[in-house]
């Protein structure tokens, strides 16, 4: 299935969201889609790291709307 992920950062005092970046992908499936945007969110280049996405099917209904586990040091990341 083709999936559209949006990293995006979020301001906590009022729920504001900035995307940060957006990637369309396939996926074979549900886990597929979820390891996709976590390797995504470690090796795309992005102006800011995100601390949240969303993942979108090709119909625009959303699959996973969530924050990103910190599970990569910042050293790790891919810096503009």
């Amino acid at each position: 299935m083709q999936i559209v992920i949006e990293f995006y950062r979020t301001r906590h005092r009022d729920n504001a969201h900035a995307v940060v970046g957006r990637e369309t992908a396939e996926a074979a499936d549900f886990d597929d889609a979820m390891e996709v945007a976590r390797r995504l969110s470690q090796t795309l280049n992005m102006p800011q790291r995100p601390d949240a996405l969303t993942i979108t099917d090709a119909a625009g209904a959303v699959l996973y709307a969530g924050t990103l586990e910190a599970d990569v040091p910042n050293e790790e990341r891919t810096s503009p």
